[in-house]
């Protein structure tokens, strides 16, 4: 399975390299260094509906505001980021970095500052006063030792449950499960009535549950001191956190490919509920030509995942400078539009964020957005494991690789000495 998987990341290189050396000049007369001059690499993982669209929002505000520039995309499809993250570093490794790439904001930077991939932007900071408008709690995580690495776009919720309202009347579920043990109660019920419980999605999504399940079982402040040197992934309460991970895993369907059809399965009725982060709420919201049409509180409904109510486990999307970034003007102006109010407001309404800006247009943060933008400005808070920003990517490499081999053995014992011995090796 690895040798296919590393054959399959050979061909997105020479894909990408391919289509990076064809440039933007399709018969024009200009030469090859003025093409590239032109052209500006924009490398993420949003592919999918929602995300994709709002990307292209941005896009198109980039180009109106610098004519002399092209915005080439090359987003790498992949939920969650871990096949773009793996082609992103054979480029790194071969010192052909794109011009700005998209990173989670906290502990997944780290990796590449250690590694003197990234160029401080404190210089954008100055120039656009972006630290009076962005969370100190954000710059704080994208920074080290005062120098700032990133620009961040948006910020997200990892621990909402989204469910089906008519899965669960017909399920005779009358109140939305706000604890671990009402969760399972309505997971069998649901089971009962012959529908798919819990919809997952491809390997990423099991451990995005299973951060969620953490945050439930363990609660804030415990969870919280995993990430120290406080943390205890030994004892009774995590292994009973893993027991609630294992109970909630045996109610899921067969794995989807990825979160989007999982997702489809609640809107369309034929499953009840999915963990999920906030992004889900634009593939559902959003019409159908970027996303699925559906009507909130009717088609699909939302509530923290249980046992985590009145805590946000945030994330945030960020675009950073590579050093050697071939078109480094570009890439600037690319942060520029990124970290701009018109930016980010054109942006996360189609993505299912909130901005990561203070001084946003909150008139355009409606439904599922209101109220995460009640909840960031009001709920404790917990970072997330499988977006980068608790844990590094060799940490959170070992954590996925522990959650493949449980889904196979269910083994709870083994599950909880792997993700000790994981904290332990982390180096973080």
């Amino acid at each position: 399975m690895r040798r296919r998987w590393m054959s399959a990341v050979a061909v997105t290189v020479a894909g990408l390299l391919t289509l990076t050396a064809c440039g933007d000049g399709g018969g024009s007369a200009q030469s090859p260094q003025a093409d590239a001059a032109k052209k500006v690499e924009v490398f993420s993982w949003w592919t999918g509906p929602g995300e994709a669209d709002g990307l292209k929002a941005m896009k198109e505000i980039f180009e109106k505001q610098n004519t002399g520039l092209t915005f080439f995309d090359a987003a790498v499809a992949g939920g969650s980021g871990d096949k773009a993250r793996a082609l992103l570093a054979t480029k790194l490794q071969a010192d052909t970095p794109p011009d700005t790439f998209q990173g989670h904001a906290g502990a997944e930077l780290q990796g590449y500052i250690k590694a003197g991939d990234l160029e401080s932007v404190n210089f954008l900071y100055d120039e656009l006063k972006l630290r009076d408008v962005f969370p100190q709690q954000l710059v704080d995580q994208i920074s080290v030792d005062g120098q700032i690495y990133s620009v961040p776009v948006n910020i997200h919720r990892s621990n909402v449950m989204w469910f089906s309202p008519v899965v669960l009347k017909e399920a005779g579920v009358t109140e939305v499960p706000a604890t671990i043990e009402d969760f399972v109660a309505a997971l069998e019920k649901v089971k009962q009535k012959g529908k798919v419980p819990l919809s997952i999605g491809s390997e990423w999504t099991v451990v995005h549950l299973l951060e969620s399940v953490l945050l439930g079982s363990l609660g804030t402040e415990a969870y919280n001191r995993l990430w120290t040197a406080n943390s205890d992934w030994s004892g009774p309460a995590m292994t009973k956190a893993l027991n609630d991970f294992k109970t909630i895993m045996s109610y899921a369907g067969d794995p989807q490919d990825d979160w989007q059809p999982a997702a489809k399965q609640v809107a369309d009725g034929e499953a009840g509920f999915t963990i999920m982060g906030d992004w889900a709420y634009g593939y559902f919201h959003n019409p159908p030509d970027g996303g699925l049409g559906k009507t909130s509180k009717t088609d699909f409904d939302w509530a923290p995942a249980p046992g985590t109510g009145g805590t946000f486990m945030w994330l945030s999307d960020s675009f950073t400078l590579p050093k050697g970034a071939p078109n480094r003007d570009g890439a600037v102006a690319w942060l520029k539009v990124a970290a701009s109010k018109e930016g980010q407001d054109a942006f996360n309404p189609k993505k299912g964020s909130i901005p990561a800006r203070k001084d946003a247009d909150a008139s355009l943060y409606t439904d599922y957005l209101a109220d995460a933008l009640k909840d960031w400005g009001s709920n404790k808070l917990a970072g997330s494991i499988q977006h980068g920003v608790t844990v590094n990517d060799a940490w959170r490499t070992a954590i996925n690789e522990a959650v493949g081999l449980f889904q196979q053995s269910q083994d709870v014992a083994a599950l909880q000495t792997a993700l000790a011995e994981a904290a332990k090796n982390s180096g973080q």
